[in-house]
């Protein structure tokens, strides 16, 4: 299914245009969406949208989505992050859980980005998130079910290594991170 179509289907549901929508929620469409076409362009003030559960392979067309803060884009088909670049200054949050991505190359670019979810992919070493260091705000991310995490769980690594390597991170994988200093200071209290 096309996006405007989707939106069409959308307005007369929600009995609202969708270029006046904050929140748009496009999830599990029937027939699945399967691209990210130029229909998004219309949602201007979106600041919520949700594509979860569709078979989209490519995140793109974001162009227009001027006040985007969260994308979801959980339960797709898509092998690696791009087009973020148009809302790069905006977005805050981003959810891919359930999709087919090996790194988070391509996140880089979204500074105001505090909350990722990437659970159950196919991140299968630390190289894979390494661009996680490009990004200050950071704070909340999921990562659990990917190769990585089900490897360095069993040896006890996993959380350790996580807040050394991204000390900015305070919740993994729904918990929040209790580091050795703070843990120091509550008990000095």
């Amino acid at each position: 299914m096309a996006i405007k179509d989707a939106l069409k289907l959308w307005e007369e549901k929600h009995q609202q245009k969708a270029d006046e929508a904050t929140l748009v929620k496009l999830h599990n469409q029937q027939p699945f969406i399967v691209k990210m076409d130029a229909g998004l362009a219309q949602l201007a003030k979106c600041e919520q949208l949700a594509l979860s559960t569709n078979q989209i392979e490519k995140i793109s067309n974001l162009q227009g989505l001027s006040s985007l803060r969260i994308l979801s884009l959980g339960r797709n088909y898509i092998k690696k992050i791009e087009g973020l670049e148009a809302v790069q200054d905006t977005l805050e949050e981003l959810w891919l859980s359930y999709n087919l991505i090996e790194r988070l190359n391509g996140v880089e670019c979204c500074k105001k980005l505090k909350v990722l979810y990437a659970s159950n992919n196919k991140i299968k070493d630390w190289a894979g998130l390494g661009p996680l260091s490009a990004l200050p705000a950071i704070e909340d991310v999921l990562f659990a079910g990917n190769p990585l995490e089900e490897k360095c769980t069993p040896e006890g690594t996993w959380v350790p290594e996580m807040t050394k390597r991204f000390t900015t991170i305070k919740k993994l994988d729904g918990k929040p991170v209790i580091r050795e200093e703070e843990a120091g200071k509550e008990e000095g209290a």
